[in-house]
């Protein structure tokens, strides 16, 4: 092939010096269809085939290997076959003698021509991404997978990063509030992929029924919902990204932390941090990109919305209410009672009739009881019997000096004592355990165990006055009748000491 120098003197001497193509071809010794193409065209073309290359070996198995390739559209992607498998297929099972280079450029070019394609997407400010990713880390001391939400802004890339221990309702509610609070708006849109948190079902036409708690999410921040197309991540490519950054730089090495709102600090403060860097191929920061979007986002409501599952229950007759494969309970009075239970990330609340019964930290795992001692006092106060083998009180802990008054009382009592200790506890309902603990210590302490004696000491602590036995403000207490003496009663001695 001639160089491009060639090309431009031989043009030169002919366009523009006005001499004859043969004349070209006689003074750089060139044939003249060589001087023609030079004329033709003013680089080399290169060499152009007229028809494919002819594969005597391969080409009757042209068929095969595609029919390989299209049934591998259905396979998992790790259960496709390889060029190198491919090979030994044809070779074991149609007699292939070539070579596996051949057969392994074939693929490769049918690969290539089967590989999707995308329009490159412009983001304009103000509408955001979402989506879920999952890591590990060690959380209390415990290894354990976490689920992180991830809200992008794709026109600046500015992030929110936070870690749940489930992805639930109420996980996505809570990362959609702390979002808006972190960006200080609400986006104008929001692209999702086809989670069921949020998705109830794809109607045939395409549309989507969504859940109530992303319908209630939509009706208190108004913005707009869109849906990428089932198995299409890459409708939603930045949000995506996010998700592979977060979890090799955020989450690189494993994080340590005492507790999800520790580990939660530490990555909005990498979200804060990383606005000061590059993205793309943009000459800016994200954090100078985000002021487009935060003059676009809508302002926050006055009231964020609570992000809780709602579910409705009722109260069973060991006054348990169940809620996701775990038993809460209630106050005993509420037994056989429909309630609200609303499920937080970290605590479940139990409403009745609208008001708040119960609350008790929330627990991840299935077939647990969680309940309060206090709840079951005032029924263990009429079947006291059940006072050391009530579930509720298992484990409950309590300083060493209420053992020891209940042996005080038991002692000096029996079976009484152990009511009257009751009685002490169901002061635990209304008053600190610290200052219920310093009554009974007190009471011990000056010889006075005793119900009477440890609520008279209590209130005296939280009204912070001395303990002074006051029989007109706690008319509920004994009162002693001291009589006249009278000279008669001396003469009935007098008359007892003679007989």
């Amino acid at each position: 092939m001639f160089a491009v120098e060639m090309y431009a003197a031989v043009r030169r001497f002919v366009f523009i010096e006005g001499n004859s193509r043969r004349e070209a071809a006689r003074v750089f010794g060139l044939s003249r269809e060589t001087v023609l193409k030079m004329c033709r065209f003013s680089l080399p073309p290169g060499y152009t085939r007229t028809k494919p290359v002819a594969k005597p070996k391969l080409g009757p198995l042209l068929p095969v290997i595609d029919a390989i390739l299209d049934a591998d559209r259905a396979a998992p992607v790790k259960q496709r076959h390889t060029a190198k498998r491919i090979f030994e297929r044809l070779r074991d099972e149609h007699g292939f003698v070539g070579g596996y280079t051949v057969v392994k450029d074939y693929v490769r070019i049918c690969r290539a021509r089967g590989r999707e394609t995308f329009v490159p997407l412009a983001h304009p400010p103000g509408h955001g991404q979402v989506d879920f990713g999952e890591a590990v880390g060690v959380i209390g001391g415990v290894r354990q997978k976490i689920h992180f939400f991830c809200m992008d802004l794709p026109q600046s890339d500015a992030c929110f990063v936070k870690a749940y221990p489930r992805e639930t309702t109420e996980a996505f509610l809570d990362g959609h509030v702390s979002a808006f609070a972190f960006f200080g708006g609400v986006p104008l849109s929001l692209l999702y992929d086809n989670l069921k948190i949020a998705v109830a079902r794809i109607c045939g036409d395409g549309k989507r029924e969504r859940t109530r708690a992303f319908t209630e999410l939509v009706s208190h921040y108004l913005f707009a919902d869109r849906f990428g197309r089932p198995g299409k991540g890459n409708d939603k490519g930045k949000v995506e990204g996010l998700v592979k950054y977060s979890r090799s730089n955020f989450m690189v090495p494993i994080p340590e932390a005492a507790s999800y709102d520790d580990l939660n600090a530490m990555l909005a403060t990498r979200c804060r941090a990383r606005q000061g860097d590059h993205a793309g191929r943009h000459a800016t920061t994200i954090g100078e990109r985000l002021v487009a979007d935060a003059a676009t986002l809508r302002d926050l409501p006055p009231v964020a919305l609570e992000p809780c599952e709602k579910r409705s229950g009722r109260v069973s007759s060991t006054a348990l209410v169940r809620y996701r494969c775990n038993d809460y309970s209630v106050p005993t009075r509420y037994g056989f009672q429909d309630v609200m239970v609303k499920g937080f990330v970290d605590e479940v609340v139990i409403l009745c009739a609208g008001k708040v019964v119960a609350r008790h930290p929330r627990c991840y795992a299935e077939g647990a009881f969680i309940a309060d001692p206090l709840h079951y006092l005032a029924l263990i106060e009429m079947k006291p019997n059940a006072l050391d083998q009530a579930a509720a009180l298992q484990g409950w802990d309590l300083p060493e000096v209420f053992q020891h008054l209940r042996h005080l009382l038991e002692a000096r009592m029996g079976n009484r004592g152990k009511r009257e200790f009751i009685q002490i506890l169901r002061l635990l309902e209304a008053m600190p355990k610290d200052v219920v603990t310093h009554a009974v210590t007190e009471a011990i302490h000056i010889g006075a165990a005793g119900f009477d004696a440890v609520k008279l000491i209590a209130l005296a602590r939280i009204e912070r006055r001395p303990a002074r036995l006051d029989l007109a403000a706690y008319p509920h207490l004994p009162k002693m009748d001291v009589k006249t003496t009278r000279a008669a009663d001396y003469a009935a001695l007098v008359s007892g000491l003679a007989a």
